[in-house]
């Protein structure tokens, strides 16, 4: 990684590739899409989330759908683009897009929880790692009944994958991004605690059933 404080003709891309991942993790599609459907703005509905979870609560899968392919896709699009001009830029505009995603500036940092993004992330770096990911939170899910556990489950295990597929320059990112992922569910963990936090359904068809 470079030093941060070098010389800023040498460190200016790696700044910029760190913005350019914010820039594009911010986008939020979940206000985007149920905005345009007529649905009004999502962060008055349920949690007031704006990811692919809370639109579900909306009652339309298919705006729950597309915002979970496309906050995965920003994820994979700025990191997978990154990666071409180095490693080190693969990284630094992954951790832009996961902090873009969670901590947008245009909605005051009241952004996603980062689930979404964050598997998309890990796709671009190694699709191996990205579906094995995406296996545990699914097994998670389905055994459980909880997004929410589901997704500390995955990231949590998201480091030692990193390391054994990868390098440890990716198992450092990956707990970092896992610290992020907890921060944003530290009401889901409070509620998993207290065993009111709401579960999901794989076969009903209901708001809480994706």
């Amino acid at each position: 990684m470079p030093d941060p404080l070098g010389s800023f003709e040498y460190t200016w891309p790696f700044y910029l590739c760190f913005i350019l991942g914010y820039l594009i993790g911010s986008v939020p599609f979940g206000l985007l899409l149920v905005k345009f459907s007529g649905l009004g703005d999502i962060r008055s509905v349920g949690s007031g989330n704006i990811g692919a979870t809370n639109v579900l609560r909306t009652g339309k899968k298919s705006l729950a759908i597309a915002t979970l392919l496309l906050d995965g896709g920003k994820g994979t699009f700025a990191t997978f683009i990154a990666i071409q001009f180095g490693p080190d830029m693969g990284v630094l505009a992954a951790a832009g897009a996961i902090i873009g995603h969670c901590f947008p500036a245009w909605l005051k940092f009241r952004g996603g929880k980062g689930v979404a993004t964050g598997l998309g992330i890990f796709l671009a770096f190694s699709p191996l790692m990205g579906l094995l990911l995406i296996v545990i939170w699914l097994f998670t899910a389905i055994v459980f009944r909880y997004s929410s556990l589901a997704a500390i489950v995955s990231f949590v295990a998201s480091p030692v994958t990193a390391y054994l597929i990868i390098d440890q320059q990716h198992a450092e990112l990956a707990c970092f991004m896992a610290m992020i992922i907890i921060i944003r569910h530290f009401a889901n963990i409070s509620r998993l605690i207290r065993g009111n936090e709401d579960k999901i359904s794989f076969l009903k068809s209901d708001k809480n059933s994706l």
